[in-house]
């Protein structure tokens, strides 16, 4: 409930998020479609709960950002140069 994401606050989801990345690691390096997807699920799941927590919209935030594409280029599929991406 958004009651026990509060008490929990966001250092404590923080660490729960990057619990379930190291799964997503793991699953991406040797285990099934399946279950990288539900790794993928349960990654994105704490990311959301961190910005509810943090009282941020993050559909909002990504529509801001990436709404129209890649915020260097412009385009839907970034066609920035490999130099100029992290």
């Amino acid at each position: 409930s958004l009651e026990t994401d509060i008490a929990r606050g966001v250092y404590g989801t923080f660490m729960w998020l990057m619990e379930d990345i190291g799964e997503l690691a793991a699953a991406l390096r040797d285990r099934s479609p399946q279950e990288r997807s539900e790794e993928f699920a349960d990654v994105l799941a704490w990311l959301a709960t961190i910005a509810n927590v943090a009282e941020v919209d993050l559909a909002a935030a990504v529509r801001a950002k990436y709404g129209t594409g890649c915020p260097g280029c412009g385009n839907l599929v970034c066609s920035c140069p490999v130099s100029e991406k992290p």
